[in-house]
């Protein structure tokens, strides 16, 4: 698994949000379209891509998408 990898997968996951508003410093949780429906397809991607169970701790500890890289990276 590589960064950038990651946050393209990341990025993927939003329908209705550009791309470019989503890099490693973002606060996720800013973003227009997060909701907890995201965090529920978040946690998907990244169990399917790479078997890593997020929970939702996971998310209240956490604030920028380099913070999840590091959880999932672990």
């Amino acid at each position: 698994m590589t960064k950038e990898d990651f946050l393209i997968g990341f990025q993927e996951q939003f329908e209705d949000t550009d791309p470019s508003l989503i890099a490693f410093e973002t606060n996720y949780k800013d973003l227009d379209e997060w909701s907890s429906m995201m965090a529920l397809v978040v946690i998907a991607f990244v169990d399917e891509n790479y078997s890593v169970s997020l929970s939702g701790d996971d998310f209240k500890n956490s604030s920028t998408i380099e913070d999840l890289f590091q959880l999932v990276s672990k």
